[in-house]
């Protein structure tokens, strides 16, 4: 065998990218790891280094996420291509990926999961071919992509072809959007360019005080604008859950993070193809909702817990939300009914009265997206007295963003399922999966107010000029107000006109949304012909 060391690094590596090497061709093993008894050392050795820090290996982590005995592992023995810095003396076999496929509740995914105690998880030109081998693998056989990830970011000592290699990833995640699922689970740092893949995925997991995002750490932020801020505040899980909206859930550990991860595929089919898996239940569509009898108030001043009615038209009454630490005046989240995937929509009462912001509006959007692409039907429930005022919305560009949520609801083609509890007014009424935006059922409660805004404000603009000449002004007001609201703040004048299909009394909710759904089970709905719309980005 030659010595590497004789040789010179930029010759040896135009020689291996001559021979079309390049992170993937073969190695000779060194002198000291010539049989697999001795690489298998090298491994457990790394794991004990892991282990000391009490963070799980790669490994363990796949093996906690997939079921039993069903990982098969692929590239075990990928090296890296870099000769500069001395990096042909330092090439770890797998180069800090662990990638490979196995089976989710019986179905096939595939995963990688980085190595933090090789090079500190960095990416490379090797290790990110790893990764878009497995990812065009995933989109040739139409199977999900879970991506475990541990990384300090980019290899320094690899120049551009670490930049390269993200980018190849970030291609890859566009790509597959919307045709297979694709989840991140940020078990450490995801710093730089190691943040836009989690953020191209449809849905990214953190554990709390262990994983963080951020484009630029605390120490560059110190210097450049002289703000003192630490990993957790700036980008740990909680950060991203409840203030910037980046991610969907913040775990306690890593064993709820990949518990969660499960669930979550539970809902999702392996690609855009197939529909939803569907699980049995005995709980019956039939079932009256007992417990939402009076759950709405009749005073329209009054909250209430908006997911309260989507747990009782959910099997069991089991409801997995979605991003619950952000923008908590729009509810969303998974649910089955006859034991069928279904994704919910909702306004929360309990929150700014339920009104419309930007973050709900792009929360709601985003969501609404997802599960069109992967043919998850979905319930609206609306009680929403519009959008949000101020001149920090208006600056901020809800207009544009509120289009958002408009553009999805109208888009979508899957089963679109609407139920009107309480207000819905204005602008925000024709957002909320209304009919005139393709709304297949909609339905309402007695109590619905469907109008252009609410009783009390309409009165003062129609009527201004008698009541200022009113002999008594606060009498004609109350008076033409309660006539209004029994003319006009009711779901009925909707109903005559067909926007309403049908109203209904809250105990029958899960039963004629069952039947709703078993309708629509077979819906063809076509959008035109064309490359693909402009979304108000």
């Amino acid at each position: 065998m030659a010595d590497k060391s004789t040789k010179n690094p930029r010759e040896e590596l135009a020689r291996r990218v001559a021979l079309g090497e390049m992170g993937a061709g073969p190695r000779a093993f060194d002198a000291d790891a010539t049989t697999l008894d001795a690489i298998r050392a090298k491994s457990k050795a790394s794991a004990e280094r892991v282990e000391a820090t009490g963070r799980a290996t790669a490994h363990e982590r796949i093996h906690a996420l997939l079921d039993p005995g069903s990982f098969t592992e692929f590239d075990q023995f990928v090296t890296s291509p870099c000769a500069d810095f001395g990096m042909l003396d330092k090439q770890p076999y797998g180069d800090g990926v662990v990638t490979g496929h196995g089976l989710v509740h019986g179905r096939p995914v595939f995963v990688f999961a980085q190595r933090p105690t090789v090079f500190g998880g960095s990416l490379g030109w090797a290790h990110a071919m790893k990764i878009c081998k497995i990812m065009d693998k995933a989109m040739e056989v139409g199977a999900p992509v879970i991506g475990l990830n541990d990384s300090g970011g980019a290899r320094i000592q690899e120049g551009v072809a670490s930049l390269a290699g993200y980018a190849e990833i970030f291609k890859r995640n566009v790509l597959a959007s919307g045709v297979v699922p694709q989840l991140s689970v940020v078990l450490g740092p995801c710093a730089g360019g190691a943040v836009y893949s989690p953020a191209i995925t449809d849905i990214t997991l953190m554990v709390q005080e262990t994983s963080y995002m951020f484009i630029t750490g605390p120490d560059v932020i110190k210097t450049v604008t002289h703000e003192e801020v630490t990993k957790e505040a700036l980008g740990g899980a909680m950060a991203h859950n409840g203030k910037s909206g980046v991610a969907h859930f913040a775990c306690p550990d890593e064993a709820a993070a990949m518990a969660m991860t499960r669930e979550l595929l539970a809902y999702l089919p392996s690609n855009n193809m197939e529909d939803p898996p569907r699980q049995a239940t005995t709980d019956p569509g039939d079932r009256d909702c007992e417990g939402l009898r009076g759950l709405v108030p009749l005073d329209p001043s009054k909250p209430y817990d908006i997911r309260e009615i989507v747990k009782g038209v959910a099997d069991d009454e089991r409801f997995l939300e979605v991003q619950e630490h952000f923008a908590k005046n729009m509810v969303i989240g998974f649910i089955r009914v006859d034991g069928a995937p279904v994704g919910v929509v909702a306004n929360q009462p309990l929150v700014l009265a339920g009104c419309l912001d930007i973050d709900a509006s792009v929360k709601a959007a985003r969501f609404v997206r997802m599960c069109d692409a992967f043919n998850v039907p979905l319930l609206t429930l609306v009680d929403v007295p519009g959008f949000l005022p101020g001149t920090d919305q208006e600056h901020g560009g809800i207009i544009r963003h509120g289009a958002k949520l408009l553009y999805a609801f109208t888009e979508a083609t899957v089963p679109k399922i609407t139920l009107v509890t309480r207000k819905a007014y204005g602008g925000a009424y024709d957002v909320m999966a209304s009919k005139h935006i393709r709304g297949d059922i909609n339905l309402a409660y007695p109590t619905a107010e469907i109008a252009v805004m609410g009783a009390d404000g309409a009165v003062n603009i129609i009527y201004r000029r008698e009541i200022m000449a009113a002999d008594d002004p606060d009498a004609l007001r109350a008076k033409l107000t309660q006539e209004y609201r029994e003319l006009f703040a009711s779901p009925y004048k909707a109903a005559e006109q067909g926007f309403i299909d049908r109203v209904i009394e809250p105990e029958e909710t899960r039963r004629e949304i069952s039947r709703s759904l078993r309708l629509l089970r077979n819906k063809r709905q076509v959008n035109p012909k064309k490359k693909h719309g402009n979304i108000p980005l």
